[in-house]
């Protein structure tokens, strides 16, 4: 799996959105809260401005201790910004994930979680393969017939219309892509993220063993993803030199510890 990049430290600011229930053509779209649980979660109000590759690989990280994942959707297109589906193999599982993991703030944002109304295509394949036909052909029957009544779509084209009529720019301007710096190449600061760490670590095993350098300043541990903590120093040179120091040491005698600046 891809590193995960790590999630913001500063405080939570964001507050969670409103459940949609708009149908979305190409996916499992959200239920209300009373409905029947399905082996998929919906999972709205994510940071628009993570990659998808990155965000996938940090929901599929989040999610794999509640069970095996069977796939994890998202898109980048405008109608799909900011949201995502994850998919386990029964909706017990799903039940669970979603109950521990609700509002956990992900890249600064508070997740949004609820059920699909429908099952996706992984998990009609593993459960139910002899009926994926039948699944599809509904799926892409529907999206026919909603391709000009979608809500999401039509508020878009509403827009793009006023924007030609206002004599503005029916397209927005494109824009130079994101490329997200690899974790070992982030310019130095005081903060470190640690990374292998063995799910058994303590808090207290990480304060002995990075206060060994001066002017460590606090220890952070991150409830749902035991392997990954931030150190931080009072200033950049103490980090610094705690890094070089530590960075491959076993804490176990097996596993290395990766360790790099965090990202800001």
């Amino acid at each position: 799996m891809a590193d995960v990049a790590p999630p913001p430290t500063q405080p939570l600011l964001d507050t969670i959105a409103n459940a949609s229930s708009m149908v979305v053509d190409d996916q499992p779209t959200p239920a209300l809260e009373e409905e029947k649980a399905c082996e998929t979660l919906y999972i709205q109000n994510l940071n628009e401005k993570i990659k998808p590759e990155v965000l996938k690989a940090s929901l599929r990280g989040l999610f794999k201790s509640y069970g095996e994942v069977l796939d994890v959707v998202a898109h980048n297109n405008l109608r799909m910004r900011g949201q995502a589906f994850v998919s386990f193999a029964s909706p017990e599982v799903a039940r669970k994930a979603m109950k521990e993991v609700q509002r956990f703030p992900l890249y600064s944002k508070p997740m949004q979680i609820s059920f699909a109304r429908t099952r996706s295509d992984a998990v009609v394949k593993r459960l139910d393969g002899t009926n994926f036909d039948g699944h599809k052909a509904a799926r892409d029957e529907n999206k026919k017939k909603t391709r000009y009544t979608n809500p999401v779509k039509s508020k878009f084209r509403a827009k793009r219309l006023a924007a030609e009529i206002d004599g503005a720019a029916a397209l927005p301007a494109v824009k130079r892509p994101n490329v997200q710096m690899p974790d070992e190449y982030l310019p130095p600061n005081k903060i470190l993220f640690l990374q292998n760490l063995p799910e058994s670590v303590t808090k207290e095993q990480l304060l002995g063993l990075f206060s060994q350098y001066p002017n460590l300043y606090e220890v952070r541990l991150i409830p749902t993803k035991r392997d990954i903590a931030f150190v931080e120093y009072m200033d950049e040179g103490s980090a610094g030199v705690a890094k070089d120091a530590l960075h491959n040491f076993k804490l176990d005698g097996e596993n290395k510890i990766k360790i790099t600046y965090a990202r800001k």
